[in-house]
């Protein structure tokens, strides 16, 4: 494949997901950045702004197979990953997967379930395995879970831990509609989230953009530009928990997934800029005397760390 085919692609696939979602163009370039980026998505918002719809239209652009669990406070951790049976006929257990052994798995409103429940996707989504009864069990290639979860001031909700949430390559918020794409929505008439998208990229095709990626060359003043933004985590007052080397790490890998998405086979600052906020703000504490939140700490990276040192 092509430096030249891969945008293409992507174009093909923004423009296939902009069928049923209507003024995201952004949003969804940055969550086929975060899977071909081989990252799992947490999409954050208001219940009705379209987290489930994107999340389906990806599954469906991607061509994979795919499960879609509804996250509630009885679900437990056997509902995911599967169960061992009693087959009374041969007199031996017999495992039956979860939805958790497909490509992609729709994980709706997860800080709806239980602590114990969430973690149980932990396994999968660092090593792409899953323990059941003492064994391991490889999951599928490739594997993503796309996860939608509600503000947690939202009443029925539990906080997604520290050591889940830096699982997610990439946070994202869908927000408002603008005026226009609101106009659309509401002549179309129907829920757009029952239409089906046609498959734009074939698994084959997903991982041949992959090995075009791993080649994207990060200049040695960009590398330095990222680990000054780092260091300036760790320092600063206004953080309470900087940037982890896995945070870093996946700073580096979205920014040059975006390159190639752009068409080049380098990495520019405005690549790094554009995938900034999504990769890193939810990993971001702030300390205990600093009013803002995570975007809030993004924001003061860039007014204070210059990509080129002064």
């Amino acid at each position: 494949m092509s430096v030249a085919t891969l945008p293409d692609l992507i174009d093909r696939a923004v423009s296939a997901i902009g069928e049923v979602l209507f003024g995201k163009e952004q949003a969804v370039r940055q969550a086929l950045c975060c899977l071909l980026t081989s990252g799992h998505l947490l999409l954050e918002d208001l219940p009705g702004m379209g987290k489930t719809t994107l999340a389906h239209a990806l599954a469906d652009v991607l061509g994979l197979s795919y499960a879609r669990v509804q996250f509630t406070s009885d679900l437990l951790p056997s509902d995911i990953l599967g169960v061992s049976v009693f087959n009374r006929e041969t007199e031996t257990f017999q495992f039956r997967s979860g939805p958790i052994f497909n490509q992609l798995l729709l994980a709706d409103e997860i800080n709806r379930a239980t602590p114990r429940t969430q973690s149980a996707l932990l396994e999968a989504m660092a090593e792409r395995q899953v323990s059941i009864d003492g064994a391991p069990r490889g999951l599928p290639e490739p594997f993503f879970v796309i996860a939608t979860q509600n503000p947690a001031h939202q009443s029925g909700t539990y906080v997604l831990p520290e050591s889940q949430l830096d699982r997610f390559l990439m946070r994202l918020s869908l927000g408002y509609p603008n005026f226009e794409a609101e106009r659309a929505l509401l002549q179309r008439g129907h829920d757009l989230s029952k239409s089906a998208v046609d498959p734009c990229i074939s698994p084959e095709q997903l991982m041949e953009m992959r090995a075009v990626i791993s080649q994207t060359t990060l200049s040695d003043s960009l590398l330095g530009y990222i680990q000054r933004l780092t260091a300036f985590t760790r320092e600063a007052p206004e953080f309470s928990v900087g940037l982890s080397p896995r945070g870093a790490l996946a700073l580096v890998g979205a920014a040059k997934t975006w390159a190639q998405m752009e068409g080049r086979n380098y990495v520019a600052p405005d690549d790094v800029q554009a995938v900034l906020a999504p990769v890193i703000a939810h990993r971001l504490i702030p300390s205990a005397d600093y009013a803002g939140d995570g975007n809030a700490l993004v924001a003061l990276l860039r007014s204070q760390v210059d990509v080129i040192p002064g």
